[in-house]
């Protein structure tokens, strides 16, 4: 729990070695600590057990062949694409994953709706288009 606190989700043991901080909503807060408030004296500290036979059993029952060690890990990339998809920013995203490099963000880049819409309103031609001179 100590890694559940002021509106943020702290990643303590990463790829990397580094720790980040993710934001999340009180509400997925609340429901957090009130898991660990029914559960916490039998996990031995742990807010959540492990889970990854029963995952592998859904994925299975799913019918989805994954590479071998990419089981969990389809799930960041899940979260990665939707983020993407419903409108995310790719910098945010590139802090919430961790990537040094942003070329490996910009993988999901794609998957932004408007991804390049903002070429009609941001370039230089269209914007100076829309400012009004200023009257002297």
């Amino acid at each position: 729990m100590s890694q559940v606190r002021n509106g943020r989700i702290t990643l303590a043991r990463t790829k990397n070695n580094k720790a980040r901080a993710v934001p999340i909503t009180a509400e997925l807060q609340a429901s957090i600590e009130s898991h660990a408030e029914a559960h916490l004296p039998q996990m031995s500290g742990a807010i959540f057990g492990p889970c990854y036979s029963a995952f592998r059993e859904g994925i299975n029952r799913a019918g989805i062949v994954l590479p071998p060690g990419q089981l969990t890990h389809v799930l960041r990339h899940t979260f990665a694409s939707h983020f993407m998809m419903n409108g995310g920013n790719i910098l945010a995203l590139q802090r919430i994953l961790g990537h040094k490099d942003l070329k490996t963000t910009m993988r999901y880049a794609h998957l932004a709706p408007e991804h390049l819409e903002s070429a009609k309103t941001l370039d230089p031609l269209s914007y100076h288009a829309t400012v009004q001179p200023h009257p002297s």
